[in-house]
């Protein structure tokens, strides 16, 4: 399985750093349930009935006797949580032949919450447990947990598979066949809640805030790790623990297992919708400005300064002064008696509406009194991705009044808007444009079943030359430091290499030259966008990619189309080129649904750099303060024979907004994907810049999400 972590020119922190920095910086879980050794919301080793508050992001690391268990856990929706986990049972070739002194697994959960508990009610769930792959751990279950005082809980369930391995009461729903594992990475839908099923359930007594303790009755009779392996010796099935929490940001535990094992385990509780205490260290906002009555001051009001020589340019400047503090760059200004528009490009504040709330403030310093409409439009890469209309009065008005906000949203327009301004005065001191930095890296090969962990530490030089708006030439190159990502092999899959040769790069391309591109951007049309990026695209390829963006302001929908011709890059990551070329590309669909879930569902169809032909589905959840989790699956037509391990390619992906760690404003990202195994078929080419990614937050869903900051 491999981990990847990159950034938007940004230093990049591995997923362990980034979840123990949002755990640490005072994001709490308030009255969130206690997790158990699975990593999921439970006792000691069995579930319990209750879910984590909506959006709520939990890391877990447990260990007792010849066992561990690490595992990210997503409360998707309400009711829904999902969760990856990585297991290992040490001593595995004890008493019998193994490939591996200690056995890994990769496990995926998914519970549902079917009951909320109330008075009379408890809170009931239904769960599967490592539902796809090997089936060493498979077990499903319903359980129910209520609230007998404010301190004391009680938990019973009923569970098959695993859960249903001690003090069966027999078949509820049929025999349990046996599992066909193939290639793995496969439902186990064929076994779900059939076999034997038996009863757990336990007790749960909080002391006081900070204490609680356990204890429970587990159906789990560990076959495989107790019988079979002989890796510890299950002498009871009863558990008992003591834990502590703090502010609901971690809990630890200490734990009596079995009859026969010590155990421990640490969870980190990281709520994505809170923000780090003290919020960020953003600069105040301008007051808004009001206007002396027209009665008071006639000649402020007279539009005939239109006509003086050169006040464009001074408009500019007196607008960008003001909203430097901000990170917002005006990049062009046109203006009547009565209407003013601002061309604005947002470098570093997080929030759209925000900036465009500052925008508007600034506006009420610098324009004539005259001009009662403000039209903002934020601009990206040179292409204008929406036009937010504003009455002045409305400002003056609503300002420090209650409701504002709301009142503010129902009179503020936002519309498509065209690539051509009549009578734009642009700020010719923006471009050309060269920067520049130097930073950190980290990259990690995790859960290879030779060595689990594998990282590089190294140093990126990165420099970007802005031409014009919308045309950038940039490129990064990087050195190591220290690290072993290029040890051990990596097998082939029958297919192109195109991505099982990741160890030859790693190995052979230090320093190497790991992008360096020309991309030009254009707005076509008022809804139609296009991008063409040429170079060295990514650490493994290199050539020509194309798109074209189709997406109107309030619209949920977008669709998109992308062509790339590119030719597999030498080992060593300088200017050559391997002699395989490949013509790849996808019709792309994007939905969003929102902005109160701000759900997004993303479809490619197409052809991938192996040659095969397929689909991939994407799934994603953006938080108000840019935290972004998702999952995606891969289907093409490689069968699973010829794919491997895994049958296809499937993974989790995780957006950390850089401002959750430094505390002051910035629209840096970083972002990590885990994949259960890298593999050949399925892959996708990987470009900076893509259209969708660029415009969503500047149009209505995503400005929408971000209102409640417009006055802030």
């Amino acid at each position: 399985m491999t981990l990847t972590l990159s950034t938007n020119r940004s230093a990049v922190l591995t997923l362990t750093t980034a979840l123990a920095i949002a755990a640490t910086s005072g994001v709490l879980a308030q009255d969130a349930p206690s997790l158990g050794f699975y990593g999921t919301t439970g006792l000691i080793d069995m579930p319990t009935g209750e879910s984590q508050p909506d959006g709520m992001i939990n890391g877990s690391s447990a260990h007792f006797g010849p066992i561990s268990r690490n595992t990210l856990t997503f409360q998707i929706t309400p009711r829904l949580s999902g969760s990856f986990r990585y297991q290992a049972i040490r001593d595995f070739n004890r008493v019998r032949p193994s490939a591996y002194d200690t056995y890994f697994d990769r496990n995926f959960d998914l519970r549902y919450q079917v009951l909320r508990e109330s008075q009379y009610v408890p809170a009931l769930a239904v769960g599967l447990q490592d539902f796809i792959g090997t089936g060493l751990f498979s077990a499903e279950y319903i359980v129910a947990t209520k609230n007998l005082t404010p301190d004391l809980k009680v938990t019973a369930g009923l569970g098959w598979g695993r859960l249903g391995s001690y003090g069966s009461i027999g078949s509820v729903f049929g025999d349990r066949p046996p599992i066909d594992i193939g290639r793995g990475g496969k439902p186990n839908v064929d076994q779900w809640f059939k076999g034997p099923a038996a009863p757990f359930g336990g007790v749960e007594y909080q002391i006081n805030d900070n204490w609680t303790l356990k204890a429970e009755y587990s159906s789990d009779a560990y076959v495989v790790e107790s019988e079979t392996r002989q890796t510890f010796d299950r002498k009871s099935p009863f558990n008992f623990g003591v834990e502590y929490s703090r502010d609901g940001s971690f809990q630890v535990g200490a734990y009596y297992l079995y009859g026969s094992e010590i155990g421990m385990a640490a969870h980190f509780f990281i709520n994505p919708k809170q923000r780090p205490t003290g919020s960020i260290a953003g600069g105040a906002p301008d007051h808004i400005e009001p206007r002396p009555s027209r009665s008071v001051d006639p000649d402020a009001w007279s539009p005939e300064w239109v006509t003086q020589a050169g006040i464009g340019p001074i408009l500019m400047t007196n607008i960008n002064k003001r909203l430097e503090k901000d990170g917002i760059v005006v990049e062009g200004i046109s203006y009547t008696g009565s209407t003013a528009t601002v061309l604005m490009r947002n470098d570093d504040n997080d929030s759209e509406a925000q900036a465009i709330g500052r925008v508007a403030r600034a506006m009420t310093h610098v324009m004539p009194a005259s001009v009662e409409v403000f039209e903002i439009v934020p601009v990206v890469e040179g292409m204008a991705a929406s036009k937010a209309t504003i009455r002045r009065s409305d400002l003056e008005q609503l300002d420090y009044v209650a409701g504002a906000t709301e009142a503010m949203r129902e009179r503020t327009s936002l519309t498509d808007v065209g690539p051509n301004f009549a009578g734009m005065v642009r700020n010719e001191d923006l471009y050309p444009k060269f920067t520049w930095g130097i930073n950190p890296y980290v990259r990690t090969r995790l859960f290879n079943p030779d060595e689990p962990v594998r990282g590089e530490l190294g140093l990126r030089f990165s420099a970007a030359y802005d031409v014009a708006p919308g045309f950038t030439i940039a490129g990064s190159v990087t050195k190591s430091i220290a690290g072993n990502l290029g040890e051990g092999e990596q097998a082939a899959t029958g297919l192109p290499r195109v991505r099982t040769d990741g160890l030859r790069y790693d190995r052979q391309g230090d320093p190497a030259l790991e992008t360096l591109t020309l991309a030009y951007y254009r707005q076509l049309s008022p809804n139609l966008y296009g991008r063409v990026t040429v170079g060295y695209l990514e650490r493994m390829f290199g050539g020509v990619s194309t798109e074209v963006l189709w997406k109107k302001v309030d619209s949920p929908l977008a669709l998109g189309v992308e062509v790339n011709y590119v030719k597999k890059r030498d080992f060593d990551l300088g200017l050559g080129f391997r002699d395989y070329d490949v013509l790849t590309g996808h019709v792309s669909a994007y939905y969003t649904f929102g902005p109160e879930d701000n759900y997004e569902a993303q479809l490619d169809v197409g052809r991938y750099l192996a040659g095969d032909y397929g689909a991939t589905l994407s799934l994603d959840r953006t938080f108000e303060n840019g935290w972004k989790v998702g999952a995606f699956a891969t289907i093409t037509d490689v069968p699973a024979e010829a794919f491997g391990e895994g049958s296809f390619d499937k993974g989790i992906k995780l957006e950390i907004p850089a401002n959750w760690f430094l505390g002051t404003p910035s629209r840096k990202t970083t972002e990590a994907i885990l994949r259960p195994l890298t593999k050949d078929g399925g892959a996708r080419l990987k470009v900076d810049g893509r259209l969708n990614d660029l415009l969503r937050d500047y149009q209505q869903i995503g400005v929408d999400q971000q209102w409640g900051r417009f006055w802030k």
